[in-house]
């Protein structure tokens, strides 16, 4: 039996989390455990209704009840209340549309707000809130994207005259990004040449949501000096700078305070309707208020994430040789822009080539209005919708030319030998070994045993079918040089702030701008720091989330904060070991060019004299002999902007079960083989993967917001929104190769995304490979078992019955119906 060396650094090491020792016990504080003096309690009261005018709220009953303080409608607010943010609108043509926290005259989604019970206990405002009486002139919906566009199409903001808000173009040949004919000529080329082949196939990426652990809550006390807002947020910085100027209020006296946040994914990536109502009602009021979400108003009006139609064209010779690639995206925001709506599916634009040498690549995305709920970030953002497209369309091209699947991928790939490489949408990918990856991955996965086995069920005609998926990825993360983000007219920059104290005793405190939800902070950037000082992990304290503590910093998404923040940590702690080195000089009484700096001590060069650092920190704080017009300080801080995103690969395989008889799939096994640069904590990064795999497989076969034809949300409890447990999935076989990343000094490329991002197709292709001998070549997802069911029997020509329940989603919901049960002929 072999064995793996403990790492003698702390980075590399398999550390237990310092923070679960009060996430798991319960002594950790969740904004809803917050209670105030004379605080208030406040319920919305939302509108049921997709798309209607407000033409009476009766609110006397409810400003009647015991124990109610107030009742607020749009009304009553519309003075002071101003259009909500979007901070990266895509289209600087045309102002978007005016997004109010709270409707005056018009609802456009289910779940908007209109109005407000503030009580002096929760109960009191939501039994007050079902007093509230309002009137409601319907008007028609718009669901469905592709209606949207139609010229007789109701419109969700008539103001700006259509559903679409902009098309964003990109072309590899006319950014210089490659030469030679466009995508458009090279596709139609492909077309009349026999030597060629063309794949074109249409995709929905359904609509999800975050359902993060823990429930959206906001509390504000305006009775301080300061304005203080406590919420369950991943941007208490972005929340704090955007809530200023909103609302107009001097930023120096806004306090936001992210305590323990449970969960975000993206969906606490905003300045909420919610929390600039909480604001308002707390200053009129001027009290302490509360609001925290029920489940139920989480999955109606949290913003929602993907939903796409994708539109993919691959073109290759007949050897397998890609030529060019298009892909044309139309992804639905919702009734409004949230912070970055419009810009979502844009992200896909420019990793759309993916590991891929492609010579001509177009990509086109139209964002367009509905009325549903907002769409914005949710994990991947981007990047996990343009991945199922390329990655199902390889399968498919495979299957044209009668290629294996990884052997077409790898013809097409970037070499190792070949990094840096700059890819058809613009990008310079680092570094990267995707032939190593797969070879360990299928190696682990048992790749050709389960293509014989697979062979041997297909010749035996079993019932039950097995098919292997393929995913190779990589992901552009890291989020990302200022300069590239204003060019692409993002509203802030990609930079993060680290700060270092050194205490009197030798202890540490690490101030960093990337506030966690639940990515172990705390202990990787103890870590970091230990090795970088040469304290011991026990000695550091990280401190984040609280904009008072932390006054400076860019927050959490787009796995950013290692590769970003964690590179601001390191920087800063060089600054701390140039400023300690002085003083050691001077205590030594050596010059700074003798001595060097190891393990946490300083030593002149030589001999065996020398200072800790902790003992440096204790003679800074006494000063008694200091070096002259030096400032007596260690601490230090640094603003880190990084000069590329990082781009993590990895290859993920995924053997599939299909009972053909009922359409029941079973994940039997998964690898996957992930590149994240040097790891610096290996129970996080696999506890990210393992959560990344577990959201990007229940996309593949669980989860789906569906909406009826009215608009209305059918899928609002965890009863209809199916969200996998772990006894629905298996002991994933997770491994990882390790090439650096170059644009840090840690080498590191982030992984909280890469599971999310690689899963989905994995998993669909396995589904599709299973029963593709059959006529299947196309399942929507989910790939329910009635889904799945249904395709096998239409595909051998079978009629089937329609389900039971309409759902305003292509390929039908779950509705009421049992996903685990075949509809029509086979019941």
């Amino acid at each position: 039996m072999t064995t793996t060396a403990e790492p003698t650094t702390e980075v590399g090491r398999a550390r237990t989390r310092k923070e679960d020792a009060r996430l798991i016990t319960g002594r950790t504080r969740w904004t809803d455990n917050l209670t105030l003096n004379g605080m208030l309690h406040i319920c919305m009261v939302r509108s049921p209704l997709a798309h209607a005018r407000i033409t009476r709220i009766d609110t006397a009953a409810a400003r009647n009840t015991p124990g109610v303080h107030a009742v607020y409608t749009g009304a009553d607010l519309d003075a002071e209340q101003s259009a909500l943010p979007c901070a990266w609108p895509i289209n600087a043509d045309d102002e978007p549309p005016r997004h109010v926290s709270i409707a005056v005259d018009t609802v456009r989604f289910a779940g908007e707000i209109v109005a407000i019970v503030v009580a002096r206990s929760n109960a009191i405002a939501r039994d007050a809130a079902e007093a509230v009486e309002v009137d409601y002139d319907p008007l028609a919906p718009v669901l469905d994207m592709e209606d949207a566009l139609q010229a007789d199409a109701t419109l969700v903001h008539p103001q700006h005259g259509s559903n679409k808000w902009v098309t964003f173009p990109f072309d590899s040949v006319a950014a210089g990004a490659t030469s030679g004919p466009t995508a458009e000529e090279a596709i139609a080329a492909a077309e009349a040449d026999a030597d060629s082949v063309v794949v074109t196939r249409k995709w929905r990426q359904q609509r999800l949501i975050p359902a993060f652990m823990e429930p959206r809550s906001v509390v504000v006390d305006p009775t301080a000096e300061q304005l203080t807002m406590w919420s369950s947020t991943q941007v208490p910085h972005v929340l704090r700078t955007m809530l200023g100027l909103t609302l107009g209020l001097p930023e120096h006296k806004l306090r936001v305070i992210a305590p323990d946040v449970g969960g975000g994914f993206g969906g606490k990536l905003q300045l909420t309707p919610e929390e600039l109502l909480v604001t308002l009602v707390a200053r009129r009021m001027n009290k302490p208020v509360k609001w925290t979400e029920t489940r139920s108003e989480s999955l109606l009006s949290a913003h929602h994430g993907r939903d796409q139609i994708q539109e993919i064209t691959v073109a290759a010779r007949k050897d397998g040789t890609l030529t060019a690639l298009k892909i044309d995206i139309t992804a639905d925001m919702g009734a409004y822009f949230g912070l970055f709506t419009p810009a979502i599916p844009v992200f896909g634009a420019f990793i759309g080539p993916a590991i891929y040498k492609v010579p001509s690549y177009l990509f086109s995305c139209t964002d367009v209005f509905t009325n549903k709920t907002p769409t914005d970030a949710y994990r991947g953002a981007g990047r996990p919708e343009v991945t199922f497209a390329v990655e199902r369309i390889m399968d498919e091209l495979a299957v044209e030319l009668g290629r294996d699947p990884l052997e077409l991928r790898e013809q097409n790939w970037i070499k190792n030998t070949e990094f840096p490489y700059t890819n058809a949408g613009g990008l310079t990918y680092d570094s990267g070994n995707y032939e190593a990856a797969t070879a360990k991955a299928m190696q682990l996965f048992d790749y050709a045993g389960l293509r014989q086995e697979q062979e041997r069920r297909r010749r035996d005609n079993d019932r039950v079918q097995l098919g292997i998926g393929v995913s190779v990825f990589t992901e552009m993360c890291g989020l990302a040089p200022s300069r590239l983000l204003g060019a692409l007219g993002a509203g802030a920059g990609g930079w993060e702030h680290a700060a270092i104290r050194m205490l009197p005793t030798g202890k540490v405190e690490v101030v960093t701008g990337s506030s966690a939800h639940g990515q172990g902070h705390e202990t990787a950037w103890s870590q970091i720091a230990a090795d970088q000082l040469g304290v011991p992990f026990e000695d550091i304290e990280v401190l984040h989330g609280d904009t008072q503590v932390s006054p400076k910093g860019l927050d959490t998404y787009g796995s950013r904060s290692l590769p970003v923040g964690g590179t601001a940590v390191v920087k800063c702690a060089e600054k701390v070991v140039e400023k300690a080195k002085k003083v050691a000089a001077h205590l030594l009484e050596a010059s700074e060019e003798d001595l060097e700096f190891a393990t946490g001590k300083f030593s002149v060069k030589g001999t065996d004299k020398g200072v800790s650092i902790q003992e440096v920190a204790l003679a800074t704080f006494t000063s008694h002999n200091f070096p002259e017009g030096m400032e007596p300080s260690l601490d230090s801080e640094y603003t880190f902007d990084p000069e590329n995103f990082s781009f993590p690969h990895g290859t993920h395989l995924a053997a599939m079960e299909v009972d053909t008889e009922t359409g029941k799939t079973k994940l039997r096994h998964y690898v996957c083989v992930d590149d994240i640069g040097n790891v610096v904590n290996p129970l996080i990064v696999d506890g990210q993967v393992h959560g990344g795999l577990a959201q990007g497989i229940a996309q593949a076969l669980y989860e789906e917001a569906a909406y009826d034809d009215q608009g209305t949300l059918v899928t609002g409890t965890f009863v209809d929104y199916t969200l996998p447990s772990a006894a629905d999935l298996p002991s994933f076989t997770t491994a990882r190769t390790e090439t650096p990343a170059t644009s840090n000094p840690l080498g590191v490329k982030g992984v909280g995304e890469a599971g999310t991002i690689a899963s989905t197709p994995a998993i669909v292709n396995g589904v599709i490979d299973a029963v593709r001998h059959l006529g299947v070549r196309q399942i929507e997802m989910p790939c329910t078992s009635q889904r799945v069911w249904r395709a096998i029997q239409e595909a051998q020509g079978h009629a089937t019955q329609e389900t039971p329940i309409d759902v305003h989603s292509p390929g039908g919901g779950l509705g009421s119906v049992d996903p685990n049960e075949p509809q029509g002929e086979a019941q």
